[in-house]
């Protein structure tokens, strides 16, 4: 490979000149994206809120059931695939080359939306906690602005630093939830029951926009395949990391949900949650734990939208660098730092999307009727859960691509691995993902569909039917360049 600039930076075979990353660090790359206390306080009272269904906590071990059946065959593969593209080498080495190229353009579309659209909740979050504690009246998009620095200035440096900081994050948010689960069940108005892990607290109507909000909560677990060509064993780590992540979300999201109905009473929990929001974890904190704990919890708060922008940002910049190296993008964005290995070009790219997104945003919001919720109800919940269908649809795909990989070589994978669990993560998948069409202006929090409905999903959708269309192209024009595609770490 040749040298483009001794000083900023090179062309590189792989991402990272060593391999840092053990499981513990991927598995907390992966957490981190999930952001468990801005899913609990979030997320989990949102999906009450808005379905009026108590069965949230049995939801997510559904959904951790199904995401574990994708698992199977999704960690099998990466043992014989190792790309920093993941979705994309996977879908063109199990599909075809085109269908990989499209699927890379949807998952890079997919995973800024996810990024930049936490970017609309962390300014909000930050802009009240300012003018609440100190007084201080500061707009939304400042913070965002200078969080984007921190992050792009992360994302240009060795990702063990990044893996670092993320640990101690999500360690805190573990902390403080689990402290909240406690009080909530020493509370317990109404006392300790079961009820909202009955079926007939979930299979009730409503239960649609229960799992589509729910998978939600999970985006982030497919990313340890990213961080394969960076990790010290990737035939073992990116399958560890995957099958650790999935069931401690799975289970940790369950109790957390479970502890959240019983601390305000399953009787209560749909009202409180429709009238406090995002509060009621911190409003109940206060008055049963202290002032001080919930400060502490709403700062935790932003170090969660932190920690999940930080591991989103370090995905997208390796999808950006997979596509440089195997020159379906600009090569230029294959650009690696000489000292730490890490993707500065792909890094420096996404930064750059969410410099112009935030601006975009921020000159539309001005003295939109919204108010202060403008960011919140516009750039976070249009774009993340645009990037979720995304990510759901790209997962539904990457199941047909693992029955294709093995049946051209079963590399000797059982029928399980190579057949039954991946078909059978197809088919729940893709209910799910219809799910997501299905209630996508409830997730957006509209009472009928506006264009937004219909427009969001479309920037999802047409970058995949684009980058069909140009690996067909390639195919004819650049046969050399082709059969590169989805390839380009095996060199």
């Amino acid at each position: 490979m040749s040298v483009d600039n001794p000083v900023k930076g090179r062309t590189a075979g792989a991402v990272g000149t060593k391999r840092r990353l053990g499981v513990p660090a991927v598995t907390f790359m992966i957490i981190a994206a999930s952001a468990p206390l801005t899913v609990l306080a979030g997320g989990v009272t949102t999906t009450f809120a808005v379905t009026g269904v108590t069965g949230v906590p049995l939801s997510f071990l559904i959904l951790g059931g199904i995401l574990a059946l994708f698992a199977v065959g999704y960690a099998a593969m990466s043992r014989y695939v190792t790309n920093a593209g993941a979705f994309y080498a996977y879908i063109a080495q199990g599909i075809s080359r085109p269908a990989g190229v499209g699927a890379s353009l949807i998952a890079l579309m997919a995973y800024n939306l996810m990024q930049v659209g936490i970017y609309g909740l962390f300014g909000f979050t930050v802009s009240s906690l300012l003018s609440a504690r100190l007084g201080v009246s500061v707009p939304w998009w400042i913070p965002v602005l200078v969080c984007i620095a921190i992050v792009g200035w992360l994302g240009v440096n060795r990702v063990d630093l990044s893996a670092k900081v993320l640990g101690v994050l999500v360690a805190l948010e573990f902390l403080v939830v689990i402290v909240y689960d406690v009080i909530s069940l020493a509370v317990a108005p109404e006392g300790i029951s079961a009820v909202t892990f009955s079926p007939e607290s979930l299979f009730v109507p409503g239960i649609g926009a229960v799992l589509s909000f729910g998978i939600a909560a999970f985006m982030g677990f497919e990313s340890a395949a990213i961080y394969g060509e960076e990790s010290k064993d990737p035939k073992r780590t990116v399958a560890r990391a995957t099958f650790a992540a999935v069931g401690i979300i799975a289970v940790f999201y369950a109790v957390s949900a479970w502890a959240m109905t019983m601390g305000a009473g399953p009787s209560a929990v749909i009202e409180t949650a429709t009238a406090n929001g995002p509060d009621m974890i911190f409003a109940f904190l206060g008055a049963n734990g202290g002032v001080l704990l919930s400060d502490i919890a709403q700062i935790l708060f932003v170090t969660s939208l932190f920690a999940a922008l930080v591991s989103f940002h370090n995905a997208v910049a390796r999808y950006f660098f997979s596509l440089g190296r195997e020159r379906v993008l600009p090569s230029a964005l294959a650009k690696v730092r000489t000292d730490s290995g890490a993707p500065f070009a792909g890094s420096l790219a996404q930064t750059v999307i969410a410099v112009v997104v935030t601006l975009a945003f921020a000159i539309a919001g001005s003295g939109s009727e919204l108010g202060e919720l403008y960011p919140v109800l516009t750039m976070f919940t249009w774009l993340t859960n645009s990037g979720a269908m995304g990510l759901v649809l790209l997962m539904t795909v990457v199941s047909l691509a693992v029955i294709g990989f093995f049946r051209r070589q079963q590399h000797g994978a059982g029928l399980w691995v190579r057949v039954i669990a991946p078909a059978l993560g197809f088919v729940l998948l893709a209910i799910v993902f219809v799910l997501i069409v299905a209630n996508f202006n409830v997730l957006l929090g509209q009472t009928e569909s506006t264009a937004a409905t219909f427009v969001l999903p479309m920037l999802v959708l047409l970058p995949g039917v684009v980058g069909v269309v140009w690996g067909l192209r390639l195919r004819r024009s650049q046969p050399a360049l082709y059969a590169r595609i989805g390839h380009g770490s095996d060199d």
